[in-house]
């Protein structure tokens, strides 16, 4: 059985693979923009219509959920959502809102092997979660379950959080949550189905409950939509001991119902 963020060896080769001919393409070819590939002027980033529709999230917006608010109040912002019913998690930071730019680079690096696209991604979520990089122990990457990390070949969330790493020096640690039932997608789940599907899915192994006590840990996943996930994963950790759970996406759903 593969470890949870592991990389199984015909998948790392392959990966070597991948990026050593990205490399000769982007020694010979122009730059392009990560999401249309329209001519940019520097590699890694987005040509000007993408930057402009991407949606980066930025003050205000609630503490607790990382949701955007139209207009700023003044003082700590909190949403109705997250007085009516608090997250089982601290806070959650999004780069960027779910819209179709977003989308389309989420799924570029889920489903179109464009690795490459974890870091410029890790490079905004490190500046979206900078204060709660600024004093955590450790990245948590949501795992996934080694049948699917088999056929996918790699963890995208753990992607992202190597990515976080080598900009902040906070260090990921992989090990400490493990999903010990494969669950179906949560694409066209409402909320309570999601909350459902991942009822029990993730857990804290024995032998790393050690390096979970006490530590301030920040949750890693490509995209928030209900919460349902995050929320599965703060409870483990706390239940085994964490004295705070952040959570930092790359993108979030803004008005999810």
């Amino acid at each position: 059985m593969a470890e949870a963020g592991a990389i199984p060896f015909h998948a790392a080769a392959a990966q070597l693979a991948r990026t050593a001919a990205q490399t000769v393409v982007d020694l010979v070819l122009p730059s392009t923009c990560l999401a249309c590939k329209k001519p940019v002027g520097a590699a890694g980033g987005l040509c000007p219509a993408c930057w402009t529709n991407i949606g980066f999230i930025e003050r205000p917006y609630c503490e607790r959920l990382g949701v955007p608010f139209p207009n700023d109040g003044g003082g700590v912002l909190l949403s109705p959502a997250a007085l009516a019913d608090p997250p089982a998690y601290d806070r959650a930071r999004a780069a960027a809102r779910f819209g179709d730019v977003a989308r389309d680079l989420v799924h570029l690096l889920k489903y179109g092997d464009r690795l490459d696209l974890a870091r410029p991604l890790g490079r905004w979520m490190a500046r979206a979660g900078a204060e709660l990089l600024a004093d955590a122990d450790a990245l948590v990457p949501v795992p996934l379950h080694w049948t699917r990390l088999w056929r996918r070949r790699f963890n995208q969330s753990a992607m992202l959080a190597r990515a976080i790493s080598a900009q902040g020096g906070v260090p990921v640690a992989d090990h400490i949550l493990a999903r010990k039932r494969a669950t179906p997608p949560q694409v066209g789940l409402g909320r309570p189905e999601r909350a459902r599907n991942v009822q029990g899915a993730f857990v804290v192994p024995k032998e790393a409950r050690i390096d979970v006590k006490g530590r301030k840990l920040i949750v890693i996943d490509d995209v928030l939509t209900s919460g349902a996930t995050a929320d599965a994963c703060a409870r483990v950790l706390r239940r085994a001991g964490a004295s705070r759970v952040d959570v930092l996406v790359f993108a979030r759903v803004v008005g999810y119902e």
